[in-house]
């Protein structure tokens, strides 16, 4: 307990961004509770209301709550965006390893399809797939993790070769450890704060790409309340009812901040943790 209360008073700006982290997933989680109204009803004698007490961030075209909307959006928007990190994350540093630490036709294989992904636009490119498969949060997702997974594998790839050239991976490997054995246990464990750092700064970039393409149509499709999809169905009214894409768009801005201002930090501290652990090493030498 006191090194939790140590670690806050020296992060205390980190520490504060989880707890607004955290916060927001609780928003997405107990969506039911919070919202006052339902999503997906509207009243049209309602339609377009500015924001007053019964409806604090007012109504849409359809006379749904926006309030309600924002915060179901929540569920949608991070449960989407994390599912995207988590798979491009897992896919990307697979291959990276594997590309990193076998080298040869794997290397080449794996880094030639990189090349032919990074040679496109990568939104063009989400875009088109998603056009193909189809408008939906699902497809969006997939559209977005064959074009982004490639930042994973370079990194992982970088970080691999690095490390699979000094002593105690030559010595591991002398010693009759199995590869297997080599990538999980020492290898994994020394990219592994590096990759989850951008892992945790990308939750905030995903969702401002999966709300691009639910607003440009090709993402999440109404009923649904998405934040990207709430801003085009309200760019008609921009300059009548400029509330309903005021909310839903400091919505997206909120999650992006607080998301990489937690990767920055994140970074920090690991990095100082790194030199720290360093000092001590050389000492000891």
């Amino acid at each position: 307990m006191s090194k939790i209360k140590e670690f806050i008073k020296k992060n205390k700006i980190f520490s504060l961004l989880i707890v607004v982290a955290i916060a927001i997933i609780s928003v997405g989680i107990f969506a039911p509770i919070i919202a006052p109204y339902s999503p997906f009803e509207g009243n049209l004698s309602d339609a377009l209301q500015p924001p007053s007490s019964e409806h604090i961030f007012g109504t849409d075209k359809l006379g749904r709550d926006v309030f309600s909307r924002v915060v179901y959006g929540t569920r949608i928007s991070l449960t989407a965006s994390l599912v995207l990190v988590i798979s491009i994350f897992t896919i990307g540093t697979t291959l990276g390893i594997l590309s990193g630490y076998f080298g040869g036709i794997v290397d080449e294989i794996i880094m030639r399809i990189s090349d032919i992904m990074i040679s496109f636009p990568g939104m063009v490119l989400a875009i088109s797939l998603a056009g193909i498969m189809g408008s939906s949060v699902d497809n969006a997702v997939i559209a977005i993790m064959v074009v982004s997974w490639t930042k994973y594998a370079r990194l992982s790839r970088s970080l691999v070769l690095k490390i699979k050239e000094t002593d105690y991976i030559y010595a591991a490997k002398i010693s009759g450890c199995k590869t297997i054995h080599i990538i999980t246990r020492h290898i994994i464990p020394n990219i592994i704060p590096t990759l989850i750092t951008t892992a945790t700064t990308d939750i905030g970039t995903m969702k401002l790409e999966l709300s691009s393409l639910s607003f440009l149509g090709f993402g999440a499709q109404s009923p649904q309340a998405e934040w990207g999809l709430m801003l085009n169905e309200g760019r008609a009214y921009m300059l009548d009812c400029p509330w309903l894409m005021i909310y839903p768009g400091l919505a997206i801005c909120i999650v992006v901040v607080v998301y990489n201002l937690l990767g920055d930090n994140l970074r920090d501290i690991l990095d100082s943790k790194k030199a720290i652990e360093e000092v001590e090493i050389e000492k000891v030498i």
